[in-house]
């Protein structure tokens, strides 16, 4: 699997500005199908920092409605990635 198609977004909400602030942990949205050495190495490429841990999880899909049709959305791995001491992923930074 290529690196670059690994990580779907980076998950940007109040809970991980906190962690990232707090514990240097920086959450993903990443394929069904990585495991935590193929995160590990896309998080490294791609942003150019060094990672120390990864933890997974899978999250099931929520049940949507729209009238009288039911529907589900899919399930998706959510990532979260510590980095070493030192290194920083900022999303918001301008140049």
């Amino acid at each position: 699997m290529e690196t670059n198609n690994i990580l779907v977004r980076p998950i940007i909400t109040e809970h991980a500005a906190d962690i990232a602030d707090r514990y240097n942990q920086i959450s993903f949205e990443v394929v069904r199908t990585a495991n935590k050495y193929q995160i590990k190495d896309a998080v490294e490429s791609v942003y150019g920092v060094k990672v120390d841990k990864v933890h997974t999880s899978i999250y099931q899909g929520k049940l949507k409605r729209r009238g009288s049709s039911i529907g589900r959305k899919p399930n998706w791995k959510k990532a979260i990635v510590t980095l070493q001491e030192g290194d920083v992923i900022d999303f918001f930074a301008t140049e």
